[in-house]
Parts: structure tokens; sequence; C-alpha cells
């Protein structure tokens, strides 16, 4: 079962026990389903828990003729679990309940079905059991609902920026000829699927996002101690090499008392850093001061 799927499972599990909350919750449903006119109902999803909660919902509140049409084990060419009203005098029921029109232009939110903030929060549940989906936290952060109608995605957007519950920024797209409201944010993604009632989905997004930054953390940790440990066995071997060269060439024993003991710490520990370098020293020396005399070692290998 994807992420996606367990989200509508928990959204889905609970009814409310005030029924102006269900009817908007319904009314999402609707709105952003297949198809919602005053002679035909259909809703097509691909998950079983939205379709199971559709058809309760219509049941509970309007009791119509409902079709289903769900994939079994002998049929699975389509994944689609299609629920439709057979009953065009039903569908007009309903329509005109939730004050529609048929000459209206276009398909929009009725902002009177949605009386106050639990029947909102309510209908933005609707709205992603509908048409919604949410990304494997594993994979990346992504929510959004995939809504047919222009006009229709944006009053969506709209209502969602409207709560003071959520400080989310949802964005629009078109992608293949549907309109797209989404959400990238992981912080925006756990607060909108809290307020929606998905709070397991939510604990687990924070959760695996924890743990990404603990891993990320630990990884640009030791990607840096790397990345000095090859600097310093990088410097160490040029220092090194300088010193073998001073005693090859017999400057080695022309070398300050300073110098030496300098260049004999450092060929007896080539993996120490200049500041280690610095505590083994007669008297203890600063790292700047390390470098300094491991410095004027090159120079003196460099000379002819």
């Amino acid at each position: 079962m994807s992420f996606a799927s367990d989200t509508k499972k928990e959204l889905a599990k609970d009814f409310s026990q005030n029924r102006q909350e269900l009817f908007a919750e319904l009314y999402a449903m609707l709105l952003f389903s297949k198809t919602f006119s005053d002679s035909k109902i259909i809703l097509k999803t691909e998950n079983e828990y939205t379709a199971n909660r559709f058809c309760d919902l219509l049941t509970m509140l309007f009791s119509p003729i409902i079709e289903r049409r769900f994939p079994n084990g002998e049929n699975r060419q389509s994944k689609k679990f299609v629920v439709s009203l057979i009953n065009p005098d039903d569908c007009k029921k309903i329509f005109d309940f939730y004050g529609h029109d048929i000459r209206d232009i276009s398909l929009r939110v009725n902002r009177a079905n949605l009386g106050d903030d639990m029947e909102t929060r309510a209908f933005v549940r609707g709205a992603f059991l509908s048409c919604g989906s949410v990304t494997d936290p594993n994979r990346c952060y992504h929510l959004e609902f995939c809504i047919p109608y222009k006009n229709l995605c944006r009053d969506l957007c709209i209502i969602l920026s409207e709560q003071t519950e959520l400080d989310i920024n949802v964005k629009m797209l078109l992608r293949k000829g549907s309109y797209i409201a989404y959400v990238k944010n992981s912080e925006q993604i756990t607060d909108l699927l809290t307020y929606m009632g998905a709070t397991n989905s939510a604990m687990n997004i924070m959760g695996t996002k924890a743990l990404k930054d603990v891993r990320n953390s630990v990884t640009r940790t030791a990607n840096s101690e790397y990345a000095n440990l090859q600097k310093l066995a990088s410097a160490s071997a040029v220092q090194i090499k300088a010193i073998n060269k001073l005693k090859k060439s017999g400057k080695y024993n022309k070398l300050s008392d300073e110098l030496k003991e300098i260049a004999e710490i450092r060929v007896e520990y080539p993996e120490l850093s200049l500041r280690d370098i610095g505590e083994k020293t007669n008297p203890k020396l600063s790292r700047s001061g390390v470098n300094h005399r491991l410095e004027k070692i090159i120079r003196l290998s460099k000379e002819d």
C-alpha cells in the first residue's frame, strides 16, 4: 500500500458526528469527482477507501440508488473504482441541494455550503479524498490536488490560503489538461495533513524528515572530515619530501635546532595536524608557528 493510500485510509476511517460537516465533506467529493451535474454524478478513483467513503456519505445523507463498479480478482483490466448515480432525479436532488444551477457557466465552490471552520476543514478533507495525493516522504515532499477546472482549482487555493491554522504557499500548474494545486514544503504538508485529520501521516513525514536531516548532517560531517584528512595527508607528504631532500643534499645538518625539532616530529608523526605537532614541541608552538617553520623548511629545500 502506498503512502497516499495509507493517508486516505486514515482520513476515511472516522465519521464526524456533525451532520453539516458530513455534507461539506461529501460536497467536496462531488465537486472534485469526475462528473457532477444535475443529470449525472460519477466518481472515479484508484483508492478503495475513497470509493467506500463516497458511497457511505451518499447513503447516509441522500439514500440515492448507487451503482458500484469495483475491481475484483476476475477483472483486473481496470484499477479504477467507479461510483455513479443511475437515477437522474437523485442527481438533480443533490445538485440542487448544494445550490448549483445548470445555467452556471463553470463549476465553482458554493461558499454557502461551508458554514464554519470545521465544515471548511471537512470540505478540504473531502477534496483530498476525491482528487488529492501525497508522495512518500522517503522520495520527496509533494502534496497535490488534481482538478479538471481552472476556476475550481483557484477556489480551492483561495480556501486553503484563508485558513488561519495554515500558513501554506499553494501553487498552481497545468498538467495534461488538468489543473494542479500543489505544496512542496515538508512543514506545510504536515500542517495540511494534520489540518485534514491525517495526524499519523503527518507524524510519518516529520519522522522521515528528522531521519533525513540526521543522515545528511552525518554525511556532511564525514565528507568534511575526509576532505580535511586529504588536505593533511597532501601537506604532510610535501613537508616530508622537503625534509628528505634536505637530508639527501646535506643541508639538513645546517638547520637550526627549532627547524630540526619540527622536522623530526613531522617525519615521526606524518598523520598529526599542525596544532598537534605544536603540542609536542618544547616549548609548545601555536598552529601558525608550526606552519611558519615547516614552510621555511620547504623554501630551504627549493634553494640551490
